[in-house]
């Protein structure tokens, strides 16, 4: 069977020593970028890998034209999941501590290369450790497989794709960040607050319930139909920050068995490095 969304802490437990599925913890808080690091090497899911967000889903920074966390090129992606020893005949899980956030980029860019089957763990590494499985300390590596790129560009929408959508009443944004940042209430990271006029805001964090647990697939398929409000996903652009829980929204999409929709990867860091580009608060 392939997971292409989530999958559960007691299915991964079945598969750990299985050479055709790939782990990869994803920990990383952005107000510490070393944290994450630090921790996998504390205790993490036996079996597996590391992937620093800025060193390995990011790609080059360029200051005033790039948001801050822009997609890594075909080639870098090629060379970082070859090495960790992914190809067509591998499972990815990835998970992380932060309820899915981090470990949707990772799902989110092997999709876009063509490879399905990816999932995230359903509760990460918090929910883990709270039922007693095992865990292992240090770091481990896999033997290297030749990972082939399919990429899919219908994924991705650009800076002047979101211009356009400013204009057209059939395309949807969907912001992921909180009511406050929305809002321009409050700006922790960037330099410029509020969002991209016409949005709607669908924070993350509502694709999860009390437990930390995703929600049930009927009710984020209700979540986003509210949302969408009739237009069809792939008429949709998500976005957040940088580009990174956007994908969490975009996983959410999927499992609700609405379909795909695009991502704006630059999002509002890279948004706001224009100051022609209009933005709304409140």
């Amino acid at each position: 069977m392939t997971y292409r969304t989530l999958i559960s802490t007691s299915v991964l437990s079945q598969h750990l020593d299985d050479p055709a599925w790939v782990l990869v913890d994803c920990r990383f808080a952005l107000d510490e970028p070393t944290r994450g690091e630090r921790d996998y090497k504390q205790g993490h899911i036996p079996g597996a890998l590391y992937a620093h967000l800025e060193r390995d889903l990011t790609g080059t920074i360029i200051p005033g034209k790039t948001g801050r966390h822009p997609l890594p090129s075909v080639e870098q992606l090629v060379e970082r999941f070859s090495a960790w020893g992914i190809d067509a005949n591998v499972q990815v899980v990835a998970y992380d501590d932060s309820g899915g956030s981090m470990a949707a980029r990772l799902w989110w860019l092997l999709r876009w290369l063509g490879h399905e089957a990816v999932a995230v763990l359903d509760g990460g590494w918090p929910w883990w450790r709270a039922e007693g499985r095992p865990f292992r300390r240090g770091r481990q590596w896999r033997s290297p497989r030749r990972f082939v790129p399919r990429p899919r560009p219908e994924l991705v929408a650009s800076a002047e794709d979101v211009l356009a959508a400013l204009k057209d009443p059939s395309l949807r944004l969907i912001d992921a960040r909180s009511w406050e940042r929305y809002r321009g209430e409050q700006e922790p990271i960037d330099p410029v607050a509020g969002h991209i006029p016409g949005a709607i805001c669908a924070p993350y964090l509502e694709n999860l319930d009390a437990r930390g647990l995703f929600r049930p697939a009927a009710e984020l398929r209700a979540r986003f139909e509210r949302l969408l409000g009739g237009i069809p996903p792939s008429r949709a652009i998500f976005y957040c920050g940088s580009g990174v829980t956007a994908a969490h929204n975009l996983l959410a999409l999927l499992h609700a068995g609405l379909g795909e929709a695009r991502l704006y990867a630059g999002s509002w860091s890279e948004w706001i490095t224009d100051p022609t580009r209009p933005i709304e608060r409140a």
